[in-house]
């Protein structure tokens, strides 16, 4: 049994409840949830941006039900070396970089290696954008209300670069919609944006995203692009 919670403003109001098992089908019917929420929210000249490439099918949705474009954000976690399936922050595609400064100075990573690992995934971030050709192009943001999407927050790095990235280009709002989060990440991102809606907030201590759905997989950039293309 796992609490669950809804924040939809940034203020910490919440309300508590409970559910058993994992509350989605996969990631698309998890964007459904969230769609039918950000429709009562009623966000002005609004733009959904997805974080591939989980955030992708989370995102269409959302983009389907606000009539609105669906763009890509491209940002990379930088990966622990001796253990690449865990990072120590993240960097978006202009550079902008975040560090776990806690985690870095307890496992000793060098600068060096904080460099070297910026360096491969940006490598990996332009090899991505490459992949995606126009798709990956990023929009005109200025006094748009932007929708920032992916599927689920564990540590909230990668949302909070590209949360830094947007806010260079003065949009008229910031949304972060996601299906699931822990507490950590969402006490870290709620201040930074407007409206934070995350119907599943886990007071675990031990917290994956894919816990939160009965069907996970990881998506490859083909799929990615089909879903991109039927969003035109």
């Amino acid at each position: 049994m796992r609490y669950n919670y809804h924040s939809e403003v940034s203020d910490y109001t919440v309300m508590e409840e409970y559910w058993e098992g994992p509350p989605y089908q996969d990631r698309i019917h998890a964007g459904e949830v969230l769609a039918k929420r950000l429709r009562d929210l009623d966000p002005q000249d609004p733009l959904v941006l997805a974080i591939p490439n989980g955030g992708v099918p989370v995102g269409a949705p959302i983009a389907r039900a606000l009539n609105c474009p669906l763009h890509l954000i491209v940002v990379r976690k930088l990966q622990i070396p001796e253990n690449p399936e865990a990072g120590f922050g993240s960097v978006a595609s202009d550079g902008t970089m975040l560090l776990n400064h806690t985690l870095v100075e307890s496992l000793g990573i060098s600068e060096k290696t904080i460099q070297r690992q910026k360096g491969l995934a940006m490598k990996s971030i332009r090899e991505r954008i490459s992949r995606y050709g126009k798709m990956a192009q990023f929009p005109e943001l200025f006094n748009r209300t932007v929708v920032l999407v992916d599927d689920g927050l564990a540590s909230g790095f990668t949302m909070e670069a590209a949360i830094h990235v947007v806010k260079k280009h003065s949009p008229g709002g910031v949304v972060v919609a996601v299906p699931t989060s822990s507490m950590t990440a969402f006490r870290r991102i709620s201040p930074l944006v407007d409206t934070l809606l995350c119907p599943d907030v886990s007071r675990l201590r031990i917290f994956a995203v894919a816990n939160a759905y009965k069907e996970w997989r990881d998506l490859d950039d083909e799929e990615i692009i089909a879903i991109l293309r039927e969003s035109e």
